[in-house]
Formats: structure tokens, C-alpha cells, sequence
């Protein structure tokens, strides 16, 4: 099967170029971010808000059970029987999903889901670590990043119309804070391929950072399709 990687930082519009590309080039999107929000559900409604622990995350992936559901091109979340898909993006997940998601453990019960779906499925998958762990031989590698101040300023643009928006430098020392936790976090640091393309979207659009991928993403494909 073939298979698209999407790393990069955060702010960098991984997702969105995700579902244009899967779009325009018919691959199913796998969101990675999706599952560990799932698995936050589940670890919420079992729970509540108590602070992880190792022994406590252990025993709850012990009996996790995640499926991973396509209706079409909307990817479905069901973590033990609850279809969480609805509440992914809720602000309490947002804000504790950093707690569950770090554990080695988790990394790896998410890891063997995601190469499973790829090893039936001609697929995009944007996350962490996609390229340099997950999918190694992955025949396609991205890795999208963007200055942290443009970043900054985009995320300014989306929320400054919004109650209690934050400001651009708050924004801007959220995002370095973000960085440097990705790149050096002791499982699952933010790095690229060795075999990776680098795509700095700094100064494009997203239809021509789209355009840019899907080019080079067809010319993966071909020479895949001549061996």
C-alpha cells in the first residue's frame, strides 16, 4: 500500500493540508491527533481529571480497545464502545490530552493502530513521529513547518475576534514553549525524516503549499507504481 506522511509543528495547518490532499488525491486520512483525543475521552470518562500516573495509565491501556471507523471521508473515533468522534475538540480535551498522550505505552497502542491502517489502506497520516517511527518505509515523507512568528501571527488572525483572545506575544511564547517541548521530549520528539521533505510554508498560501505536495506526492507515486 501507499503510504503519505505529514509531520511537522504545531500551527503549521497539518490537518487541513491533510484533508485537501486526501481530497484531491483519494487517499483516506488517518489523523493521529483524533486517536490520542479519543483515548483521553475514555480516560476522562473512567477518571475525570486525576492527574496520570504510570501504574494508573498502564492498567487503563491494558483493556483499551480502539477502532478507528471510516464513513466515507469522516474518520470516527470508538475507544471501548463510545463513539467520541463529537467531542474530540472540546476544550477540556484540548487541555488534557498532553497529560495521557506523553506515556510510552499509549505512544505504542496508538503506534500498532496506525500501522495496522496502513497496511490495508493507500493512506495520508499526519502526527508525531509518522515518518521516523511509525512508518519508516512510508514512500512519501513531509515534514511542514513555518517560522514561529508567522505561526504566531496566524493563529492571532483566527482568535482576535473571539472573547478573551489572547495576544500575539502570548501566542507567540505558547508556540516557542510548544517547540521545544516537541523537539525534545523523551519519547516521540518532533524531528524530521532522514528521507523527509521539508515544506516551509512561511510565505504560501495554502493552495500553494497543496500544489507543492500533491506534485510531489504524484511523483512518489509513480515511481512506486513502476516497481
Amino acid at each position: 500500500m501507499f503510504a503519505v506522511t505529514i509531520d511537522g509543528k504545531a500551527g503549521c495547518g497539518k490537518s487541513t493540508l491533510a484533508d485537501e490532499l486526501s481530497k484531491i488525491l483519494k487517499l483516506k486520512k488517518f489523523n493521529t491527533g483524533a486517536v490520542y483525543r479519543g483515548i483521553t475521552c475514555e480516560y476522562m470518562k473512567q477518571f475525570g481529571q486525576l492527574k496520570p500516573t504510570l501504574e494508573i495509565i498502564n492498567n487503563f491501556v491494558k483493556d483499551l480497545a480502539v477502532d478507528v471507523i471510516f464513513d466515507g471521508n469522516t474518520q470516527k473515533i470508538v475507544v471501548n464502545g463510545n463513539d467520541y468522534t463529537p467531542y474530540l475538540r472540546d476544550e477540556v480535551v484540548s487541555n488534557f490530552v498532553a497529560k495521557v498522550s506523553p506515556y510510552n505505552i499509549v505512544r505504542e497502542k496508538v503506534r500498532e493502530i496506525q500501522r495496522s491502517f496502513a497496511e490495508y489502506n493507500d493512506c495520508i497520516m499526519e502526527g508525531r513521529d509518522i515518518g521516523t517511527v511509525v512508518l519508516p518505509n512510508a514512500q512519501c515523507k513531509l515534514f511542514v513547518t513555518a517560522s514561529s512568528e508567522v505561526r504566531a501571527q496566524r493563529r492571532f488572525d483566527q482568535l482576535k475576534d473571539t472573547e478573551n483572545a489572547p495576544t500575539y506575544e502570548e501566542i507567540l511564547n505558547e508556540i516557542n514553549d510548544r517547540d521545544d517541548k516537541d523537539v525534545n521530549r523523551e519519547h516521540g520528539a518532533l524531528l524530521p525524516a532522514k528521507d523527509g521533505i521539508i515544506i516551509d510554508n512561511s510565505n504560501e498560501t495554502l493552495e500553494q503549499t497543496v500544489n507543492r505536495c500533491k506534485k510531489i506526492i504524484e511523483d512518489k507515486q509513480k515511481e512506486y507504481n513502476k516497481k
